[in-house]
């Protein structure tokens, strides 16, 4: 009786997409967040007839095998890259992604790390950060008495500076792309960074071939769709509830089977 183990493999296995359901729908409001969808693939096969072995003496075969699946397991965590939808912020130092690409940030550690969060603000220092306080790459410092500061979609920053009427070019925002972008590693904070999976970081100017462009004053929403993910979330406990269902059929049959007397 195999039926509780691989009926158990299919709990464990729901267990870990409701987990990623639920994080998508707590994330729903979490600026550049993008859902993610949770993989699956059956386990080893017993096999216990083999297609294809001779059934009589005139040669006859068998057209197909017996082969019993041992259950299901979770192989991996699949994020949607989609773009979110664009919400206007009047911040100047907001900034949204329109198409592929991330934002380049240094962590304290000296490595980089990718982000579609573009909610930016001014380092003690005048140094454009991130809101968890790390600089971008590369560097754009807004000099003091500053009035405003413009951002055009080719990510060309420049500031108007006490009463000059001429804007004053403080440096250019570059994006990174990925071969693989579901390679990135999600390690929080709206960060994301390389992997072996991913390939190396291709940076290059917004509105480039294949690039997004940027959007000042916007910032972009996560993709996550509410309604889908309450769909599968009734999916994901429906199937659930059939695999205990499985657990407890095998155990009745169990128990009928050592009341024979």
């Amino acid at each position: 009786m195999k039926a509780l183990g691989i009926a158990a493999t299919g709990m464990l296995a729901q267990q870990t997409n409701v987990d990623v359901i639920a994080n998508n729908i707590a994330n729903a409001n979490t600026t550049g967040f993008k859902s993610g969808r949770a993989a699956f693939q059956d386990l080893i096969y017993q096999n216990v007839r083999s297609a294809g072995t001779l059934t009589s003496e005139e040669g006859t075969a068998r057209p197909v095998g017996t082969d019993i699946g041992l259950g299901v397991q979770a192989s991996g965590v699949i994020r949607h890259n989609t773009q979110g939808g664009l919400v206007q912020t009047e911040n100047q130092l907001d900034l949204a992604i329109d198409g592929r690409g991330y934002f380049v940030v240094n962590r304290p550690d000296g490595t980089q790390a990718y982000t579609r969060a573009g909610t930016f603000q001014l380092s003690a220092e005048g140094q454009m950060v991130a809101i968890n306080g790390f600089d971008i790459e590369p560097a754009i410092v807004v000099p003091e008495l500053t009035r405003q500061v413009e951002i055009n979609q080719f990510g060309v920053v420049m500031a108007y500076v006490e009463n000059s009427t001429e804007p004053t070019e403080l440096g250019q925002i570059t994006l990174a792309t990925f071969v693989n972008d579901a390679g990135l590693k999600p390690i929080g904070d709206n960060l994301l960074e390389a992997t072996t999976a991913s390939g190396e970081a291709v940076e290059a100017t917004p509105g480039s071939p294949g690039i997004g462009v940027t959007r000042q004053g916007y910032l972009e929403n996560s993709n996550v769709n509410i309604i889908q993910q309450i769909t599968d979330l009734i999916s994901a406990q429906r199937a659930y509830e059939m695999s205990s269902k499985a657990i407890e059929t095998a155990d009745q049959i169990m128990t009928t089977t050592n009341q024979i007397k």
